[in-house]
């Protein structure tokens, strides 16, 4: 069976193309600038690559022309569009569903109730999606929820101090997402022990969270209502405390539809630093003396230390921390500094081993570490590909 996997932006689309009957990887793609009068159309088989400029006023468009250039005799990669069986979206969040839905305009509407709660998020997915439901009826479509992974995130770890009524009547309460990569790095811990182990998952990157999982299963996630909260991300401002808005509206004289834009666009990583939203480029400027940037890079460590905290007492010790992400596989010294001090905890590292492993699988911690410490690659695009698989297995597609 052959899942095309999307990653939708509001002017791109992003595509995995898998075999999932041996989840091999058979092609790779993506759409720019949609929209604009010239939106550039790359497709990555192997060493294989080919780009070309294509008119594409919207997504299904866009997703047309990608079917073209995988069903071209050139690439040999597919000889119909027939031959997918379904497009998998990581989807983030509605209202009332989780877990893994057929793309329906109910399922659609469910998103957009929340569009307020994700603004960066849902209203460009609902777009594209309500697109391509319209321009490519012939293929199933299959929303993987992030939020499906933390369903069984026990009562402690999901209400947030509110009136009942809130959680009961309009959805209040906590979630979590990331569920894609968080539950990969469960998989694939068990494939690495032979067994479930208690794991404290460590997702940095733009988007950050700290997950701790046992039995396979998560049980608490640093984010809560919305991806705004938790760690401070590239450009959100994670936790914040709500009662500061209504002082801030009165002090700048902003809207609070303007305040909230500020929180969710201009603040985290790239506000504090007042250098960007990218660890390479805060950790640089931090090396050459940048005050700010050096502070940005403390205090989403010290965001780190405080999850990772709270998860070991959450699964009472933990056997293995995992890191994954961008900033997670690559910046050697955010993990040195995430596990610093932490001997006392058996949590030790083994620094030569830290410093090798830059975007690979491997294992970083000191051979008298109680804790293992590794970096694990994720694979949020597999996870969809299998879940789309299931479901329509299960509605005999």
């Amino acid at each position: 069976m052959k899942i095309l996997v999307a990653n939708l932006g509001s002017t791109s689309f992003k595509y995995s193309l898998y075999d999932m009957d041996g989840e091999r990887l058979l092609a790779r793609g993506r759409v720019e600038r949609i929209g604009e009068a010239s939106s550039p159309c790359q497709i990555s088989i192997g060493d294989f690559k080919k780009e070309e400029n294509v008119s594409a006023p919207n997504h299904g468009v866009a997703v047309r022309e990608c079917l073209r250039q995988l069903t071209d005799p050139e690439t040999g990669c597919l000889q119909s569009a027939d031959e997918i069986a379904g497009i998998g979206f990581k989807a983030v969040f509605a209202y009332g569903y989780t877990g893994v839905q057929p793309v329906t305009d109910e399922l659609l509407a469910a998103m957009e109730e929340f569009n307020a709660v994700l603004p960066a998020h849902n209203p460009p997915y609902v777009k594209a999606m309500r697109e391509l439901k319209e321009k490519l009826p012939e293929i199933p479509l299959v929303a993987a929820f992030e939020t499906g992974f933390h369903e069984e995130i026990p009562a402690r770890n999901r209400y947030y101090g509110v009136p009942f009524e809130w959680t009961e009547k309009y959805g209040v309460r906590r979630y979590g997402f990331h569920g894609a990569s968080h539950r990969y790095i469960a998989t694939r811990c068990r494939e690495l022990f032979g067994a479930d182990r208690r794991i404290v998952s460590c997702h940095l990157g733009g988007s950050s969270s700290i997950c701790a999982i046992a039995d396979g299963k998560s049980r608490a996630s640093s984010m809560g209502g919305s991806p705004q909260t938790g760690l401070l991300n590239n450009n959100r401002c994670g936790d914040f405390d709500p009662f500061w808005c209504s002082y801030l509206t009165k002090k700048t004289g902003v809207s609070l539809d303007e305040l909230l834009q500020t929180l969710a666009t201009k603040s985290g990583l790239l506000g504090l630093s007042g250098v960007s939203g990218d660890m390479r480029d805060i950790s640089e400027a931090r090396s050459q003396g940048n005050e700010q940037a050096a502070v940005a890079f403390d205090v989403f460590v010290g965001d780190i230390r405080r999850y990772l905290g709270a998860s070991l007492v959450e699964l009472g010790g933990s056997d293995v921390i995992v890191f994954t992400g961008g900033i997670g596989e690559h910046r050697t010294e955010i993990r040195e500094a995430v596990v610093s001090g932490l001997e006392d905890l058996g949590i030790v590292l083994d620094r030569d081993a830290n410093a090798a492993a830059l975007g690979v699988e491997a294992k970083i911690s000191a051979p008298s570490s109680r804790v293992e410490i590794w970096v694990v690659p994720t694979n949020e695009e597999i996870i969809v590909g299998r879940q789309t698989k299931a479901l329509l297995e299960e509605r005999g597609a």
